[in-house]
This record gives structure tokens, sequence and C-alpha cells, in this order.
């Protein structure tokens, strides 16, 4: 009976570790690459990471920090064949038990520093070496408000070319050959020939799938969400990338500029002369407290500290600004006018 408990125990720590495993964000997502991504892709989407989050960019910004640990942990098993066979397989915690086996683990093998230094020889980095490349592909995304304010994920469909073979060869690596072709009795002529080599033959086809997009936190408008190599592919060259353009979806309630949100709210005139309770919900549906206790102008605006929105890799948010609507009755009896003469001045 023991023995079913301690079995069933098992199962349950492993089935829980599965559920987390997926929930965990993956190192293809953290590079932006496919999980079929080339060696060559690798390296080229950490090159562009590791410089976008470098701490000497991004000084005392927390959130850049922790992502620049990130990616250089996610190259650091997907740049190595054997910790990448192990995690496509298994995950981390086959990663963790090849490590505690005697293996090389991932997470903190090689020191962050060295990894950086291997690409840039640890001073500034060097400009890539020029290679054709296919045009970039940038797509307006509206995102939610409540996606701006929390953070969130969007799924979004998408059809591209794509590179496949076909039957026979083609002309590649074309150059331009100089020679020298002789004219008459000590006279030569400089001549330029086009050479070829033969490659497979190869076709656009195309092909649809699912990507998924991160929302982060306080994203502004017009911030580009990058996949790399995900767009326009081009024969004998890299493939452009794909850009995902935020925009900030309307919203029933508030309206955002920068990182204020601005929203209307309707009270009577008899609240705007004697006070009122009242919240508003906020995006993640927190209450924030607008009561007052004095007069409220028709159009007057107040601001409530740091109930805007939140500023992109930072712990600070903007401010919330409420402007009040005061509703006045259509019509008023005679007896009405003259208790409303009577009391105000």
């Amino acid at each position: 009976m023991a023995h079913r408990r301690s079995k069933l125990l098992l199962f349950l720590c492993f089935a829980l570790y599965c559920l987390i495993a997926v929930a965990a964000k993956s190192y293809y997502d953290v590079l932006q690459v496919p999980k079929g991504a080339s060696d060559d892709q690798i390296k080229r989407a950490y090159r562009k990471l590791a410089l976008k989050y470098h701490p000497d960019k991004n000084q005392g910004n927390e959130e850049a920090n922790k992502r620049f640990a990130e990616i250089n942990n996610a190259y650091e098993v997907l740049s190595d064949s054997e910790k990448r066979g192990i995690y496509d397989r298994y995950g981390e915690e086959g990663l963790k038990q090849h490590a505690a086996s005697g293996g090389r683990g991932g997470g903190g093998g090689m020191n962050i520093q060295d990894i950086f230094s291997s690409f840039f020889g640890g001073g500034p980095a060097e400009e890539e070496e020029r290679v054709v490349k296919g045009d970039d592909v940038i797509v307006d995304l509206d995102a939610t408000l409540e996606d701006l304010y929390m953070g969130g994920t969007l799924k979004v469909w998408r059809v591209k070319n794509v590179i496949k073979p076909a039957p026979g060869k083609r002309r590649c690596n074309c150059r331009n050959e100089v020679y020298h072709k002789q004219i008459g009795p000590g006279m030569f002529q400089q001549m330029t020939e086009q050479v070829c080599e033969q490659c497979p033959n190869v076709k656009y086809e195309r092909e649809g799938d699912f990507i998924t997009v991160d929302i982060e936190k306080g994203m502004q408008d017009g911030q580009e969400v990058l996949f790399y190599e995900e767009g326009e592919p081009i024969i004998d060259g890299e493939a452009g990338d794909l850009k995902f353009r935020v925009r900030t979806a309307p919203h029933d309630l508030f309206r955002r500029e920068g990182n204020d949100l601005h929203t209307t709210v309707t009270i009577t005139l008899v609240q705007a002369l004697v006070g009122f309770e009242k919240t508003v919900k906020h995006l993640d549906e927190h209450l924030v407290d607008i009561s007052s206790k004095g007069i409220t102008k028709p159009k007057q605006v107040r601001k409530f500290k740091g109930e805007g929105m939140p500023l992109h890799f930072s712990n600070k948010k903007g401010d919330l600004y409420v402007a009040f609507e005061v509703v006045f009755p259509t019509s008023l009896t005679e007896e009405q006018k003259t208790k409303i003469k009577e009391i105000l001045p």
C-alpha cells in the first residue's frame, strides 16, 4: 500500500513539473527563433538580442538585465548540440539530470561575459558581415489596453513564402573574375567574366502557421516585436525579419496618452454640489476610489497619481486623469426654483 502511494506521489510530482515546463517560456521563445532554427539563425538572433539588452546600454534597468541573463542562458544551451538535443527531448529537467550525472548542464555552465565576449571580444561589437537579405515584413498589431497594462500574448496567423527543393539545377554563387587576354604581341586586355556554380534548384511555396506574439507591460505605440528571419526569404541569402508594430486598440472606458490614462465619469448635479462616493474599475479590475466631499465643477479634471500605465521595463506607472461631466436637470418646477433660490446665494 505504501509503495502504491509513493508511486502515485511520484506521478503527481512529474505531472506538476510537466505543467510548469509547458507554461514556462522555452529557450526558443527567449531567442525568438522557431524550434527547428539552424545554428546560424540562433547565432544571429543571440547577437541582436544580446546587443539590445546588454547592461551597458540599459544601466539601472533590472528587467533588461534579467532578459540579458535569459538570452545568454538560452544561447548556452541551444548553441551546444548535445545540450540542445537533451533539452528538445527532456526539457530543463533533463539538462539538470545530465549535469548531475557528470555531463555539462545548461543554465549557468558558462559565464555570461564569456558568451558575450566570444562574439564581441569583450569590447564594442563589430558590425555583422553584410549578406543579401530578404525584405522585412511589418505588421500593425492592435493590442488591448488590458494586455498593455498587465502583459499578454496574441496568436497571429501568418502566411509566408517558404523556400523548398525543386527538380533540376540552377546557377548560384556567381562572381566576376578578372583575366587578361592577349590581343597582340606584347599587348593584353583586361577582361571580366561571370563565373557561377551549379546548385540544387529551389522554389517558393506558401505556408501558414500561428505565431505567438508577447505583449510586454507598458509597450508604447510604434514599438516593435521582432521575429528574426521570419520575413520574406531570398534565395542564397538571409530571410528578412518579421516585425509586429504595436498599436493601442480603442477602449470603451480609458484613453491612453503616453504613460497616462484618461477617462470621463458622469455625476448628477446633486453629487457635484454635495459630494459623492464612487469608484472606477481599472484594467486589472482593481477599484480606484474617486470619491469627493467637496464641490465638483463641470469639466473638472482630477489626477490620481500612479494609476496610469506601467512604464516599459520599469516598476513605475503614469497617472490616471478623471474628467467629470455634470448632468443638469432638463426642467424645474416653480417650487423647485424657489427652493434653490432660497438655498443658493
